[in-house]
């Protein structure tokens, strides 16, 4: 009989693969200085695409952190919650920390992880962004990264989400429901979501951002952290996004050991793996986290989302030092 690996197993194959190569080699350790910190305070937010942050809970320990502690915030409430402090570190979408930098709230934008998680629903014949003009789509709410991606999306094709597009607000369980009934027209998900829909056969797909370009010459999620954090604390920054960049790669080469790890926080291994299988994790260091800012800096100040320059919220809000030393320290 087949036996499903334990935690200790799945572990014990994330350090066989950091020994074989797979996840970079742990000897520039030895050419940093001590960590100023050996706790770290990352999120737990629902959604699967943030998988690296999960499988990194090993490797941080790897790199001497001794107190690793995942912080539950809502995603409606994650990006107030990292201004006000609540953790030091996370991976998340990165349209919203843009409205917070252009808020001028403490944060710095450190690095890309993954291009492409986000997919748009429709109801049948509806075939494109600009055909839900005059129809109704379903967000969390009008904070939500739900709502600002689709804005940036409606915006690009001409379409003002504001004025254009009837929004309802739902839990997207419930919306999901309400589009399989056809009682609402679209919706915009992320994993493990879109997974759960194919697989249901709710609605189609008029957008997929890790497939349809513009979105998908772009990152998805980035890194963030507290300006503080970063501050007081440089060598333990770095240290974190090696151990989520390695978590990284390991998705990419290990889909079911890395689709385990992300089962045990609650999620359906399936899905799981379909998103590990789905979303190009190992090919980070091809895209430009700073033309990533300067993008989506654009489509929020098309729909009146900021107002910074894409130019003023790169210089205020972003610090690409340790991404570019890991880019060439962990190339394959």
């Amino acid at each position: 009989m087949h036996s499903t690996p334990t935690r200790r197993h799945l572990v014990a194959g994330l350090s066989s693969a950091a020994a074989a190569g797979l996840i970079g080699s742990p000897s520039a350790l030895a050419q940093e200085g001590p960590l100023e910190t050996t706790r770290i305070r990352l999120t737990r937010i629902a959604g699967v695409c943030v998988a690296p942050q999960y499988v990194a809970e090993e490797l941080l320990k790897v790199e001497g952190f001794t107190e690793v502690e995942y912080v539950d915030v809502p995603n409606s409430d994650v990006y107030s919650a990292f201004a006000a402090g609540k953790f030091d570190i996370t991976m998340a979408f990165v349209a919203p920390f843009l409205i917070q930098v252009d808020a001028g709230l403490p944060i710095v934008l450190l690095g890309g992880v993954h291009v492409g998680c986000f997919e748009v629903f429709a109801a049948r014949p509806i075939k494109s962004i600009r055909e839900l003009k005059g129809k109704t789509v379903a967000v969390p709410g009008l904070t939500s990264p739900h709502y600002i991606f689709f804005a940036s999306m409606a915006a690009h094709v001409g379409v003002d989400a504001k004025r254009d597009i009837n929004f309802v607000f739902y839990p997207v369980r419930e919306s999901m429901q309400l589009l399989a009934e056809e009682k609402i027209d679209g919706l915009i998900a992320f994993p493990p979501e879109p997974q759960e829909m194919r697989d249901r056969k709710i609605g189609h797909v008029i957008i997929n951002s890790g497939l349809d370009r513009p979105w998908s010459q772009y990152f998805c999620c980035v890194f963030a952290a507290h300006q503080n954090y970063v501050r007081q604390h440089p060598v333990a920054t770095k240290r974190a996004l090696r151990a989520i960049l390695k978590a990284a790669n390991f998705c990419a080469a290990e889909p079911e050991r890395a689709a385990r790890l992300v089962a045990d926080r609650g999620y359906r291994y399936e899905y799981a793996l379909q998103t590990m299988k789905e979303i190009s994790y190992g090919k980070w260091q091809q895209y430009d986290a700073e033309d990533t800012v300067r993008f989506y800096s654009l489509r929020l100040h098309e729909v009146g989302m900021i107002k910074s320059s894409p130019q003023k919220i790169i210089a205020q809000g972003t610090d690409w030092r340790f991404y570019n030393e890991l880019k060439r320290e962990l190339k394959t």
